[in-house]
């Protein structure tokens, strides 16, 4: 049995995100909070690192300073999953960091419901080919939980519980009428993309739980990989 990996009562914790069309990297550091994004489509390689620096540069640290590595796992872009995914190795490795893999469809409940303060969300990310990359999510003890599973779906087998009031991602942007499919949902304005800071929240809780991990166990979500994908009618 794997033992847990030891780190300290209020770790720094550097998160990054690449998965979609945004670049955006936070740091967590002796209860201080700094953040960067930018929606930057096919320059997140160029972005990220540079990034990195000026949050270290930010809060006087540098990256021998910081204890685990948060990175968006996924569902979103390939591409975009695979340079978050590269990225985070390529730092973890030689300093034998842990990290933790934080899902963009949940960075992005969390920091809607924060901000408006909703407790119910609907989460889309346009995944080309028709479908939208998709969850619902519930605030729980201040933290945004899955309901049900996270899912490749055409825009039409979308399912919008009662009560969900607020949407957001590039799902609806791509897929308008799915605003449509529940009674008053309303499209957030202040989140369209995930964040890594509001990865912070989520990898904290996941820190505190044990689900963090080797970097030899790092492991993206593309979705398409998964049974998610087989549940479409005339898919194999």
């Amino acid at each position: 049995m794997t033992q847990p990996i030891a780190l300290p009562d209020n770790p720094v914790i550097l998160a990054l995100d690449t998965c979609t069309e945004a670049c955006s990297a936070a740091l967590y550091a002796k209860g201080e909070t700094y953040a960067d994004m930018a929606d930057a489509p096919r320059e997140h390689s160029q972005r990220l690192l540079p990034m990195i620096d000026g949050l270290l540069n930010k809060a006087g640290l540098s990256i021998s300073d910081v204890n685990i590595i948060a990175y968006g796992r996924g569902p979103g872009s390939f591409t975009g999953i695979r340079i978050c995914t590269s990225m985070t190795q390529g730092l973890a490795l030689g300093r034998e960091l842990p990290v933790i893999g934080i899902s963009t469809l949940a960075a992005m409940a969390q920091e809607a419901m924060e901000k408006s303060g909703e407790t119910r969300v609907l989460c889309a990310i346009d995944a080309r080919m028709s479908e939208v990359y998709v969850g619902e999510y519930r605030m729980q003890d201040g933290v945004a939980t899955l309901v049900g599973e996270e899912a490749v779906l055409p825009p039409s087998m979308v399912k919008v519980s009662d009560g969900v009031k607020l949407a957001c991602g590039t799902g609806f942007d791509a897929y308008p009428a799915l605003l449509t499919l529940g009674h008053g949902l309303e499209l957030s304005t202040e989140v369209k993309f995930p964040a890594a800071e509001a990865m912070l929240t989520l990898a904290r809780l996941g820190i505190a739980e044990g689900l963090h991990t080797s970097v030899d166990d790092l492991a993206p979500v593309y979705l398409r990989d998964t049974v998610a994908w087989k549940k479409l009618p005339g898919r194999e």
